[in-house]
């Protein structure tokens, strides 16, 4: 029996330094179905130099070459339009496959039914040098995570917290298409599709180090304290989409509780009218309380927190993960 098709887009910005380990990380896999689509997002340093040394090395290889920055949600659809495989990956131009990522993924998939869209893993997370920090979920000595991770229906578990690596998904290539691929609006994309697929599709957790995902300076994730990154008003819009599409009260009372962590956040990033909105949201839940109406005080006085707040995360930050890394080496000496 034929073995499907894999597609990978791989949106690439200024990744120069990265990119190449990415690239080669593909060209390795155990999987032969592979397309690979790369786009790269108007980059302004060698990254697209890097990019076309490996252009003509395989006939499922496409390059897009954007004259602009188009985003992130939006050089993704590009690829999804393009998109000839039964699963696609979306991957970032510093994250890294292990050789059986795909394999084993495309092997669990198969045997699940169609009311599964999405398979995620556990991930090896590494610094800007490549390396190791920790496991995306704590591991035992066999390799298998300690927590019970949510799988099924985690429609809740979405509200509650972040708790999937973005990286290690494969997707149905067609639930992507129904939900017309990613918001183009917005500055991300994990949690507003997330939030779309989960109420409709049951996810499948493996319980395997799949991918190794980059903590790099300056990655996406980093910029939700910058002051008009455009990443809280992006929470904002996605939390009305849950308000639309929720089911009971105790999603609501989920939702409302993310809701009062964006408002705090809000506080920190100096997002002061933001915070006020996102309170006119959960006011339609419950009633914010004293704790959060002095947090949309603290907003309307403008307090000029948000440098302040980043120095204390840059510094203690580094401080705690270093003490981490320490105590993982001893647990886990280095080979």
């Amino acid at each position: 029996m034929k073995k499907p098709l894999v597609t990978v887009v791989l949106t690439a910005y200024n990744q120069e330094k990265y990119i190449g380990e990415t690239l080669r990380s593909i060209s390795q896999q155990t999987y032969p179905y592979v397309e690979l689509i790369v786009i790269d997002n108007a980059s302004t340093d060698g990254t697209l130099g890097v990019i076309e040394e490996v252009e003509h090395a395989s006939e499922s290889f496409c390059l897009i070459r954007n004259s602009r920055n188009l985003g992130l949600c939006k050089a993704f659809n590009q690829g999804l339009a393009m998109a000839r495989g039964k699963y696609i990956i979306d991957l970032s131009g510093d994250d890294v496959f292990l050789p059986e990522r795909i394999e084993r993924q495309v092997d669990a998939f198969e045997k699940l039914d169609e009311s599964y869209g999405v398979i995620f893993s556990n991930a090896g997370h590494i610094d800007a040098k490549g390396s190791f920090i920790k496991d995306h979920y704590e591991t035992d000595t066999a390799g298998k995570a300690v927590q019970n991770i949510p799988f099924g229906d985690v429609y809740k578990h979405i509200l509650q917290k972040y708790f999937i690596c973005t990286p290690t998904m494969m997707i149905r290539t067609r639930v992507l298409r129904e939900m017309n691929g990613y918001d183009e609006t917005l500055a991300f994309e994990d949690f507003d599709f997330w939030v779309r697929s989960s109420v409709k599709y049951n996810y499948y957790y493996q319980d395997e180090v799949l991918t190794l995902k980059r903590n790099a300076p300056g990655s996406l994730g980093t910029r939700v304290y910058k002051k008009k990154s455009g990443m809280l008003e992006s929470y904002y819009i996605v939390c009305n989409k849950a308000y639309d599409i929720n089911r009971d009260q105790e999603e609501f009372d989920l939702l409302a509780a993310r809701i009062r962590t964006f408002i705090r956040k809000c506080l920190y990033a100096q997002e002061f009218e933001l915070a006020v909105r996102f309170r006119r949201l959960l006011n339609y839940i419950e009633n914010p309380g004293w704790q959060t109406d002095f947090i949309v005080f603290l907003c309307k006085m403008r307090l000029p927190v948000n440098r302040i707040y980043r120095f204390y995360l840059t510094n203690f930050h580094k401080y705690f993960t270093d003490r981490e890394v320490l105590a993982l080496r001893i647990v886990k000496p280095e080979s």
